[in-house]
């Protein structure tokens, strides 16, 4: 049996262990919660290396991307480096790929992003696929990086505009310890009630709300009224708190297993094993090759009635 293992700065309330089938492959996949402890992650991947298959990072990114340029965060790097055996992967190559290909399915076999519909993306730099398939289907699409990242209340409108703000800021942030960037540890299973009252509007002006869990359940807002969430690794108390705030729909570009849909890290780590190939030599194709083998599918739930 091969072994997955995701090492998360998030809360150690979310773990989760599974045993799943892949094209064929028996696989142990675990997701381990560090509370935010960085210097436990870097020990546990230290004693997971050589001994696991591989390793997935959870809470936190390696890479940033905006336009063609990519950005290395300080802390992903080092974590990714503290393993000298195994492979170390952050998703960021399924961001690129599956979740690009699942706006294309929920268009073409679903009425949930028609043309013009007002979307808000939470960060955009860490999901840019998304964010280029959500424009080039011609979806009204806004990026929140700066007001959920930075705390500066300002959308950017075009993939231009993202773009050059990120050149313009994230060589600095990248070198920022990263809970001050994301919610960590203890951050994640609460709400910071100050900026979700700042905030809150923005996801109230929206027909969609799409990007990172953690960034979409953090600060939204009670009284929504139907909006579809695009999102991960949710687990059946997301599913509770979304219907609770007003949200419509929920769809998860992950499989479910076993009542929660993991990280694209952690199915980014079961890839790799399944291709048999170094991170760096992976290339797109490959995924969407492996994507539709496996017949990976946006889960869509309707939470007015739990189908």
């Amino acid at each position: 049996m091969r072994k997955v293992v995701s090492v998360s700065l998030g809360s150690s309330k979310r773990d989760h262990r599974v045993v799943a089938n892949m094209a064929g492959t028996e696989f142990e996949i675990s997701r381990l919660g560090t509370d935010g402890d960085f210097a436990r992650a870097l020990s546990m991947i230290g004693e997971l290396d050589g001994n696991v298959d591989a390793i997935g990072l959870g809470g936190i990114d390696v890479y940033l991307y905006a336009g063609k340029t990519r950005y290395a965060v300080n802390d992903g790097l080092k974590l990714m480096e503290a393993a000298k055996k195994t492979p170390v992967v952050d998703g960021s190559g399924l961001k690129n790929t599956l979740e690009r290909e699942t706006v294309y399915y929920l268009r073409e076999h679903t009425g949930l992003l028609p043309k013009g519909c007002k979307v808000l993306m939470v960060s955009a730099v860490d999901r840019f696929g998304m964010a280029e398939a959500l424009i080039e289907l011609g979806c009204d699409v806004a990026f929140g990086d700066l007001i959920f990242s930075a705390g500066i209340p300002y959308l950017i409108k075009s993939i231009d505009e993202l773009a050059d703000t990120a050149r313009k800021i994230l060589p600095d942030m990248v070198k920022m310890p990263f809970h001050m960037l994301y919610p960590t540890g203890k951050k994640q299973d609460s709400q910071d009630e100050a900026k979700v009252q700042k905030f809150g509007h923005y996801y109230h002006e929206v027909e969609v709300i799409a990007g990172d869990w953690h960034l979409v359940r953090r600060y939204m807002p009670e009284g929504l009224n139907g909006q579809l969430v695009i999102t991960n690794t949710t687990t059946q108390e997301d599913v509770l708190f979304l219907k609770q705030k007003g949200v419509g729909r929920l769809v998860t570009t992950t499989p479910e297993l076993e009542g929660r849909s993991f990280g694209t890290n952690v199915m980014e780590a079961v890839m790799l094993v399944l291709l048999g190939k170094a991170w760096d030599d992976v290339r797109p194709e490959d995924y969407l090759s492996l994507i539709e083998r496996l017949d990976m599918k946006p889960r869509v739930l309707d939470l007015s009635t739990g189908s």
